[in-house]
């Protein structure tokens, strides 16, 4: 069937969720089975002088577009999911509702399953992604323009706040570590303070509110997004090079690309946001504006399969990884990327039945993943 504008859209947005799941597995795959991967992306991790293998570095670093690129796509499909219910009768308190509760259970399984691996609790991404959709249950009623204005406070002036209340190194309340500041304890670990990762979300359902809200011929919505991509990557340069604020912490050591590429993500600076926002936008952007995009899009493509059935893809290859982990021992970079291929190969007929199943039974509980 002939896709129309809209859909081609929708189709990109899965599409570039599909790439950033198989870079994501990648970076899981390198924690289980490289035993050189570099894990230093936070002033409290990274201990100043170090060197890095090239070849170590950007294995992790392009890795690091994963998380705002599936927490802003996560916004944008809110707004669209929702115009859809709307227009299927649903009303506003019921689509609240499924949103809130959504968003309550992506969390709790943060909390439950990763907790129970870890031997403690641990708050990773799916923390910072239920929280912010059940905030973003309340915040969606003051108008994307508010919305907005206040994901950009958030981006730019959160550090300025967290360095009000934080210095690393210094102890860190619980309060804190749950809304702006990480922490790598013995008792617990919070690796996505929800707050910051709000911001992004925010950024991510107001473009999908725009999305919906001007679908003319006139509107395009790629060449918004490679204005804007070029210009925050514009910005990341200023600010990376002016080495003060925006960096938080992460001071550029030297002129080469690794350092200027070295940014906290842990939590998130501006810099760092700046970088793969502008990254993403300019990727999702050229994704629209493939010519050949509806000869390009098969449904049942890889990609578009692990872009479809997201977070089910996250779920499954921690279980695909944990069962492989005994077969392997930790070894070479060249190792890891195999390892990768595998899990991809495995997991990609489990996702496609996942999908399959899933739009059988709308309705589901399935619904949730």
């Amino acid at each position: 069937m002939p896709l129309d504008k809209t859909a081609q859209r929708i189709a990109a947005i899965d599409w570039l969720r599909g790439i950033v799941m198989i870079l994501m597995a990648l970076d899981h795959a390198s924690w289980f089975f490289n035993s050189q991967r570099i894990f230093a992306d936070s002033v409290l991790l990274y201990e100043p002088g170090a060197q890095f293998a090239t070849d170590q570095f950007f294995t992790r670093w392009i890795t690091h577009i994963c998380a705002p690129t599936f927490i802003f796509l996560a916004g944008t499909s809110i707004a669209i999911s929702n115009f859809q219910r709307q227009q299927q009768g649903m009303s506003t308190s019921a689509i609240d509702r499924e949103l809130l509760l959504r968003g309550a259970f992506i969390a709790l399984l943060d909390i439950a399953l990763f907790s129970f691996i870890g031997g403690k609790p641990v708050l990773q991404v799916l923390y910072a992604i239920g929280i912010s959709m059940m905030l973003l249950v309340h915040l969606q009623r003051l108008g994307a323009g508010t919305v907005f204005c206040l994901a950009i406070v958030i981006a730019a002036g959160g550090e300025l706040l967290l360095m009000s209340l934080w210095q690393p190194g210094g102890e860190v309340p619980f309060w804190l570590a749950i809304t702006f500041a990480p922490v790598f304890g013995e008792k617990y670990s919070v690796l996505y303070p929800a707050l910051p990762w709000l911001g992004i979300m925010m950024l991510g359902w107001v473009f999908g509110e725009r999305l919906i809200a001007q679908q003319s011929a006139a509107w395009k919505p790629e060449r918004l997004l490679m204005t804007c991509g070029w210009f925050a990557l514009t910005l990341f340069v200023v600010i990376r090079g002016l080495d003060g604020y925006g960096n938080l912490f992460m001071h550029l050591e030297g002129n080469t690309l690794v350092h200027w590429l070295h940014v906290s993500k842990y939590p998130p600076s501006l810099a760092y946001t700046l970088l793969e926002l502008g990254l993403m936008a300019i990727m999702l952007s050229l994704l629209m504006r493939l010519e050949s995009w509806k000869k390009a899009i098969h449904p049942n493509g890889p990609v578009l399969v692990f872009g479809q059935t997201a977070l089910f893809f996250y779920l499954a290859h921690f279980a695909v990884l944990t069962v492989l982990k005994p077969l392997f021992e930790r070894g070479s970079l060249e190792q890891t990327y195999s390892i990768t291929l595998l899990v991809l190969i495995i997991l990609y007929p489990i996702c496609r039945a996942y999908r399959n199943l899933k739009w059988r039974h709308p309705q589901s509980l399935l619904r949730f993943l």
